[in-house]
């Protein structure tokens, strides 16, 4: 078995920056990662992968633990507990409407990151029909989306299950997004949302980790320069190779509690955006006494403070750097 103990003190955190709410630091590619390995360097720490994904890079570190926007919620309710794992078993979804060359990009990107990281491989699946994703911004802001077909996805992840696959990655073919201010730092991703969308539905369907990256025919590398914090997504032909890092240790995950597992009872502090406080893993950590942390110099479009939801008791700071303080304090 490739599963780890843990250590049963509470010594971990949560940092989440949502997806698809144009938060100013986690928001565009992989931006909010220094942030996070600094904390990590600090004490082990939770991360969804909005923090660390960031096309052909990723910022996991050995200290994180890689979890799902679903999966994390799940965790929050005490209704799923992490799994330490090592050199997880990947299997690789890719959606039926990804042109033949573009598919070969993906295959040479799998195989490079399998020659300088080493992956355990189930092997991949093409879907036996049409996704059909569908991206765009809501009224409120955030960016959304619809799928389709999710069906044939579902089935081309069971496919890989029965393979041995324990992690998933998905790549759907996404038509190209209009023009807007996201690569000169400012607005929303506009696929981000459906990107969650995606990964939160087959994490529930298959109960594996499974998360997303788009794939575009257009695979044109832009000359001008762009945004550093988006710069990572342009650089590049795909964004597979983030997913593929991170997977490789990512936590699995259980319905049922066992001592060795990590649970909300090793969680010292969730630390959030300071608008970003009316998801549920904010109130479900509340809760369960865990201390929310939000922090002044991340924003995004919500505007959902601790005020709007009448919870004094979160702890708002001015940085992330101060953040270790706190978690020192706790």
């Amino acid at each position: 078995m490739n599963m780890l103990n843990c250590n049963r003190e509470k010594s971990i955190a949560a940092m989440v920056v949502p997806t698809g709410t144009g938060a100013s630091i986690g928001g565009f590619a992989g931006d909010a990662s220094l942030l996070a390995r600094m904390i990590a360097e600090q004490i082990r720490l939770i991360v969804n992968p909005n923090i660390v994904n960031a096309a052909c890079f990723s910022g996991i570190t050995d200290n994180m633990l890689y979890t799902e926007g679903w999966s994390l919620s799940e965790f929050f309710k005490d209704k799923l507990f992490l799994i330490p794992s090592k050199n997880n078993k990947i299997g690789i979804i890719f959606d039926k409407d990804i042109s033949q060359g573009i598919l070969n990009v993906h295959i040479n990107t799998i195989n490079a990151v399998k020659t300088v990281y080493g992956l355990n491989l189930a092997g991949y699946e093409i879907t036996e029909e049409s996704c059909g994703v569908r991206f765009y911004n809501t009224k409120s802001g955030i960016s959304s989306g619809t799928v389709m077909n999710n069906k044939t996805l579902v089935n081309a992840g069971k496919k890989l299950i029965d393979k041995g696959a324990q992690v998933i990655a998905v790549v759907c073919r996404f038509e190209e997004p209009p023009e807007d201010n996201y690569k000169y730092g400012s607005g929303v991703d506009i696929v981000g949302g459906v990107e969650a969308v995606i990964s939160h539905y087959l994490t529930r369907e298959l109960m594996v980790p499974v998360v997303h990256a788009p794939a575009f025919e257009d695979i044109t590398i832009t000359k001008e320069i762009v945004d550093s914090r988006a710069a990572a997504e342009y650089i590049t032909p795909t964004f597979l190779p983030c997913l593929l890092i991170a997977l490789k240790n990512a936590p699995l995950f259980s319905v049922k509690k066992v001592e060795q597992y990590i649970s909300t009872d090793n969680v010292k502090a969730l630390i959030m955006p300071f608008n970003t406080l009316g998801s549920s893993i904010v109130l479900d950590a509340l809760e369960r006494n865990i201390k929310v942390i939000a922090v002044k110099e991340n924003s995004s479009v919500l505007n959902i403070t601790k005020h709007i939801i009448k919870k004094n008791d979160i702890i708002e700071t001015d940085t992330y750097k101060t953040c270790i303080q706190i978690l020192k304090e706790l």
